[in-house]
């Protein structure tokens, strides 16, 4: 069957495959249109794959809808700010939002037009030439607000912190704007998970005892140091970055606001 030279620029516009390979299709089909997008198809997903294994996503954005935050995965920057990835992140945003959805694997069987989400991510890295990943997803049922941060102003959000709240709306912005500088890991010392907790007391012991501190007093002094590293890691136990000597729990208890809990994801981190 023959092809004409627009049967393989309309082949290119479909795919977005390169010349060369869109002829190469067309000869390996015998011209047959249909055959030959599959036939690129087969082979885009087969590089994406072969990519996926050697390479890895530290670039990315945040992209937030409603009460979800997602990240979207990829390798360079350059992608990152790729109008069609961009849209695609806002749109798999939404699809959370829409469909209630906080875990990644679930969100990837989720519809999105006449594909998943899945497989918008493949069609993506197969169409822009890098591994693509959806990353970290988050859906809060409750009432929420985002916090989504540039850390350059000609790419998108790479940074950003999802929290759920009851009481005023400002004290639980600053309070993800908080987790956001501060690199808040969890909301209370509670939450923090026991072989976390044994790990930084055991480091802390044997730092203790190298300072030549008195056994009999090591740890007290340990339990103190543990004190400060919740402080670091625990959103509500930080001091707030808004108001100084108050922690994040007096600023939020003085303005009426409760926080059930936070996401943070941060791409690249």
């Amino acid at each position: 069957m023959a092809y004409t030279a627009a049967d393989v620029k309309k082949l290119r516009e479909l795919t977005q495959a390169g010349m060369m390979d869109c002829k190469k299709a067309l000869d390996e089909t015998d011209g047959d249109f249909d055959k030959a997008v599959e036939l690129l198809r087969v082979k885009g997903a087969a590089k994406a794959a072969a990519r996926g294994a050697e390479r890895e996503t530290s670039a990315g954005l945040v992209a937030a809808s409603g009460n979800a935050l997602i990240s979207l995965l990829a390798e360079t920057d350059f992608v990152a700010k790729n109008e069609a990835f961009v849209a695609a992140a806002q749109q798999i945003a939404e699809a959370a939002d829409t469909h209630k959805v906080g875990d990644a694997e679930a969100l990837k069987a989720i519809a999105l037009g006449e594909k998943t989400v899945g497989e918008v991510v493949q069609d993506l890295a197969i169409t822009i030439g890098e591994k693509i990943e959806l990353g970290q997803v988050a859906y809060f049922e409750g009432t929420t607000t985002v916090y989504l941060h540039k850390k350059a102003s000609d790419l998108p959000p790479t940074l950003g912190v999802l929290v759920e709240y009851t009481g005023d709306e400002a004290a639980a912005k600053q309070a993800a704007q908080q987790a956001a500088a501060l690199k808040a890991q969890y909301l209370t010392s509670d939450q923090v998970p026991a072989d976390v907790v044994e790990s930084e007391r055991d480091v802390l012991t044997k730092k203790t005892l190298e300072e030549g501190k008195p056994e009999a007093a090591v740890a007290k002094i340990v339990e103190g140091r543990i004190g400060a590293f919740f402080k670091e890691i625990v959103l509500l136990d930080q001091e707030s970055v808004f108001e100084a000597k108050k922690s994040v729990k007096q600023v939020l208890d003085a303005a009426g606001t409760t926080v059930t809990r936070f996401a943070r994801f941060e791409v690249g981190a």
